[in-house]
């Protein structure tokens, strides 16, 4: 099996992988990085989603060799030194979630959209850049009210 290599949330991790073994798979199986989800495995709901190279991927359809020296941020290694990333706190704040299962999804593709996008942002291009996240508890309004906060606030 071949060996990979990346730095996960600022550490060096390294493991065996078959070639079709998935970085979300990479991450919660041989990590124990349990917070990034896995919901439809097809790249449609956004569960999964971490940063690579600081931008947006969905982890469930990207190979993990693939990603061989990459640089992987979790919703685990948002926050820092004790203090919950702009973001997360502005989900809880905001009451951003219900069940949870989506939430480090979306946190992950909202950090994303403020790198890309700035700080200044509106409910329409949110709801437009949220698409590939799907939740199933909330109406998203309370996501797009999280998302701008913690925006504003990163």
């Amino acid at each position: 099996m071949p060996a990979i290599s990346m730095n996960v949330n600022g550490k060096a991790v390294c493991g065996e992988v078959e070639g079709r073994t998935l970085l979300v798979e990479f991450i919660r199986d041989k990590l124990g990085l349990t917070g990034t989800h896995v919901g439809c495995d097809t790249s449609q709901c956004g569960a999964c989603v971490v940063l690579v190279g600081g931008k947006a991927v969905k982890a469930c359809t990207a190979l993990a060799i693939a990603h061989d020296g990459a640089d992987v941020t979790t919703i685990e290694g948002l926050a820092a030194n004790g203090k919950l990333h702009p973001m997360q706190e502005a989900f809880r704040e905001h009451h951003g979630l219900q069940c949870g299962f989506c939430t480090p999804g979306m946190i992950m593709a909202s950090v994303d959209m403020v790198n890309r996008l700035g700080k200044n942002l509106d409910e329409d291009t949110i709801r437009h850049e949220l698409e590939g996240n799907i939740c199933r508890c909330t109406g998203y309004h309370n996501i797009v009210a999280a998302v701008k906060a913690g925006a504003a606030n990163m």
